[in-house]
């Protein structure tokens, strides 16, 4: 049985096994090629009118409540079989909210925020970013991997994010544009991709515990509820920050956190992205983070 955790997973991984099977039949020849397509469209349509047929009887039962549909929508093996088929019960402005949302509290943790401005009939989706990420040497991560990220996995169906631009004095992140398309042949190669962090469950509060994420090393802080994720470099000496310890900061907050480089003994502001409290030029390089399903994902960029 696959749960509802590895449910995305097991479909990705099926579709990817798919694909390479279809690739491997070509092997045969055109005509070998063209069969083997048409069973899986045919298997696939078998499936959808099973699917569709399903939801018929459930709402004939009346079975088919709210509960029941939100449940469909928040297992991600059913929620993506749904949108093979055109069965979501939510509609695409709808999911790209709920994806906003999923990242929003990352985008909070550096004092900027996203806003939905519209769908378009064409599958535009159009973004407005704005808070203080100006001057952030992570915002186009930010907004390839976490924005860009969630939308599609959210809407596959979308052709392309459009970010507006805004005056320079509203504090919007400085990019003009970002292009998703599905996944085709002129689809753009990604620059990263979630991870997730290794017993994330074993992540000790008030310290900065270092993890091998998808290759790169990483810290992870945990404040409060919170938690922030840093690539594992000072960014004044450059060396590690594994272990160091979480200092609130005087006169600040709950919430307020300060990690000290345990070899040159800089001061870095964790919920502010890492800013550098002793010198403005210094800074820590931070990594989108997310709790989902259980468990913790960063995203680490390709060739970090």
């Amino acid at each position: 049985m696959v749960d509802s955790v590895d449910g995305a997973a097991f479909m990705q991984e099926t579709a990817d096994r798919v694909d390479a099977l279809l690739t491997a039949s070509s092997a045969g020849g055109a005509m070998a090629r063209d069969r083997a397509e048409e069973l899986v469209r045919l298997v696939v349509d078998l499936y959808g009118a099973g699917l569709a047929r399903l939801l018929d009887l459930l709402y004939e039962q009346g079975r088919l409540d709210d509960a029941v549909l939100d449940a469909m929508a928040g297992d991600p093996l059913v929620a993506g079989l749904l949108l093979v088929h055109g069965l979501h019960p939510n509609d695409t402005q709808t999911r790209v909210r709920g994806a906003l949302d999923s990242v929003r509290p990352y985008l909070a943790s550096h004092g900027g925020d996203v806003e939905l401005v519209e769908v378009t009939d064409a599958g535009v989706v159009k973004l407005q970013l704005t808070g203080s990420c100006d001057g952030c040497p992570s915002s186009a991560t930010t907004l390839e991997l976490a924005v860009e990220g969630a939308v599609r996995d959210a809407a596959p169906e979308i052709t392309e994010i459009e970010v507006l631009a805004a005056p320079k004095a509203a504090g919007v992140i400085p990019i003009a544009s970002l292009r998703v398309r599905t996944a085709g042949a002129d689809a753009p190669a990604r620059s990263g991709d979630w991870q997730a962090v290794p017993d994330a469950t074993a992540l000790v509060q008030g310290r900065a515990e270092a993890r091998v994420v998808g290759g790169v090393a990483v810290v992870v802080c945990a404040v409060g509820q919170e938690l922030y994720a840093f690539r594992d470099r000072c960014g004044s000496c450059g060396a590690s920050l594994a272990g160091a310890a979480l200092h609130r900061r005087a006169g600040a907050g709950a919430g307020a956190a300060v990690l000290r480089c345990p070899a040159c003994g800089a001061h870095f502001d964790v919920p502010r992205a890492g800013v550098g409290l002793d010198s403005p030029d210094d800074r820590l390089e931070p990594l989108p983070l997310l709790m989902r399903d259980g468990g913790v994902d960063v995203a680490v960029p390709v060739g970090a």
